[in-house]
C-alpha cells in the first residue's frame, strides 16, 4: 500500500479510511459524480416511460445499460491490470461526461426515440464496465493501510447509496422543474468533480500484469473459479441481482399505474430504497469483523426477499416506501459486504480482475434480471412478478444456509494469514 498523509486527529472507527489524503479527496470528488449519475438514471427512466408507456421497453433500457459489464467487464478488468489506472480513469470521465452532454442535447432537440435511447444506454454500460472497476480498484491505492481498506470501501458504498437516497427525489423534483435534458446536462458538469480530486491526489504508479489481456484474464479466471470463497460469493451476487435488483426497472410502473402517482412517486420509491441501501452502509462501516460479513450477507438476502413479497403484494404506497427501505438495506448489505469481502481476499496483482468479475456479476445479472422482469410484468402485471421473484430469492436464501457455515471457516482463515 503506498503512503498517505493523515489527519493528525484520529476520526471514528466507521470513517477512519477518511484520516488518509488520497482518499478524502477521492471521496469529495466521488460524492458529487454519484448525485449527478442517479439524477441521470432516474431521469432516463422517465423519459423511457413518458415517451413510450412501455414497461418492457423499461426492461430493455436497463438491460442495454448493465448487459455490456457482463459481456466487456471481465474482459475490461484484466485490460485495467495492463494500464495505468489512474491516467484511464481521467479519460473515461471525460468519455462519460460527452455521453451525458449528447444525450441532454438529443433530447432537448427532441430527436431522441426508443432506438436512440436503447444506443445511449448501450454506450454509457460500455463506458461503465471500465469506469467501475478503474474507481473500485483504485481504492486500495488511496488508503496506506491494508486494515482500512474494508472502511474505505463501505464509505465509497455510502456514497453511491447516499446519492440513490438524494438523488431520485431531486430528479423527481427537476423533472416537474426542468427537463430529462436539463437532468442531463447536470449529470455532464458532475463528471469534473472526480477529474479534478484525481488529478490532486499523489500517489505511485500501480504494478502492471504482463502478457496478453488474453493470459492476463484467465489468469485471474483461474483464482476466481479455483478460491472457494470467491466462487461462491459471485454465485450469491448472481442469485440476488437476477431477481432483487430488478426491481429499479419495474418502480416507473409501480409510481405510475399501481400507486396512481407521477414522477415526484418515482423519486420517494428510489428515494426510500437509497435510505435503506444508506443504513446498510453505516452498518456495514462500523464493522471491524471481516469474516462477520457472512453472516451479514445470508441475512441480507433474506430480508430482500421478504421485502420484494410485500412491496408486490401492497397496494398501499406508505406499505410499499417500507418495503423499498428493507430491500434497499437487503441488497446493500450483500452486494457491498461481499465487495468488501472480495477485495480483502483479493491479491494486489489480480485486484483490477477481481473487481471486474465482482461488476460483471452484480450490473450483468442485474441487466439479465432487468430484462426478464420487464417482460414478465407484461405479460403477469408488476406486482405478481415481485412477487415470483420473491418467491425464487427464498428458495436460494435456503441454498446459502446451508454453506454459510463453510463460507465463515473459509473467510476466517484467509483473514487470519493476511493479518
Amino acid at each position: 500500500m503506498p503512503k498517505s498523509s493523515a489527519l493528525p486527529l484520529r476520526l471514528p472507527a466507521g470513517m477512519r479510511a477518511l484520516e488518509h489524503r488520497n482518499f478524502r479527496l477521492y471521496f469529495l470528488g466521488q460524492a458529487v459524480s454519484i448525485l449527478g449519475s442517479w439524477i441521470q438514471q432516474v431521469a432516463m427512466a422517465w423519459l423511457v416511460y413518458r415517451i413510450t408507456g412501455s414497461a418492457a421497453l423499461l426492461g430493455v433500457t436497463a438491460f442495454a445499460a448493465l448487459i455490456p459489464q457482463l459481456l466487456v467487464g471481465p474482459l475490461a478488468g484484466a485490460w485495467i491490470d495492463k494500464h495505468d489506472k489512474r491516467k484511464w480513469l481521467l479519460w473515461v470521465q471525460g468519455l462519460l461526461a460527452t455521453q451525458a452532454l449528447v444525450l441532454a442535447g438529443l433530447t432537448w432537440a427532441g430527436w431522441v426515440g426508443p432506438r436512440l435511447l436503447v444506443g445511449m444506454a448501450v454506450l454509457l454500460g460500455v463506458l461503465n464496465s471500465f469506469d467501475t472497476p478503474l474507481r473500485q480498484s483504485l481504492i486500495s491505492v488511496f488508503v496506506a493501510r491494508r486494515e482500512d481498506l474494508p472502511n474505505a470501501l463501505a464509505l465509497n458504498a455510502m456514497l453511491f447509496n447516499t446519492g440513490r437516497f438524494i438523488g431520485p427525489p431531486v430528479a423527481g423534483l427537476l423533472l416537474g422543474l426542468t427537463s430529462e435534458a436539463a437532468c442531463f446536462a447536470l449529470n455532464a458538469i458532475t463528471f469534473l468533480a472526480l477529474f479534478v480530486a484525481v488529478v490532486s491526489v499523489k500517489v505511485p504508479a500501480t504494478p502492471r500484469a504482463e502478457g496478453s489481456v488474453g493470459d492476463v484474464f484467465k489468469e485471474g479466471l483461474a483464482y476466481a473459479w479455483h478460491t472457494w470463497p470467491v466462487r461462491m460469493l459471485i454465485i450469491v451476487l448472481m442469485a440476488l441481482n437476477l431477481t432483487a435488483s430488478a426491481y429499479a426497472v419495474l418502480l416507473p410502473v409501480f409510481a405510475a399505474e399501481v400507486f396512481a402517482g407521477d414522477a415526484r412517486t418515482l423519486g420517494w420509491l428510489w428515494g426510500a430504497a437509497g435510505c435503506g441501501a444508506f443504513g446498510s452502509t453505516i452498518f456495514l462501516a462500523t464493522r471491524r469483523s471481516v469474516p462477520g460479513l457472512t453472516g451479514a450477507i445470508s441475512v441480507g438476502t433474506a430480508v430482500s426477499a421478504v421485502a420484494l413479497l410485500a412491496f408486490g403484494w401492497t397496494r398501499l404506497l406508505p406499505m410499499a416506501i417500507a418495503a423499498m427501505v428493507a430491500l434497499g438495506f437487503g441488497i446493500s448489505v450483500c452486494n457491498v459486504g461481499i465487495n468488501m469481502l472480495l477485495q480483502s481476499m483479493a491479491p494486489d496483482r489480480l485486484r483490477g480482475r477481481i473487481v471486474s468479475f465482482f461488476t460483471s456479476a452484480r450490473f450483468g445479472f442485474d441487466a439479465l434480471g432487468g430484462l426478464l422482469a420487464g417482460f414478465i410484468a407484461s405479460a403477469i402485471g408488476p406486482g405478481r412478478t415481485m412477487i415470483l421473484e420473491g418467491v425464487v430469492l427464498l428458495l436460494f436464501v435456503l441454498f446459502l444456509a446451508s454453506r454459510r457455515g463453510r463460507l465463515t471457516g473459509h473467510v476466517a482463515e484467509h483473514d487470519a494469514s493476511a493479518g
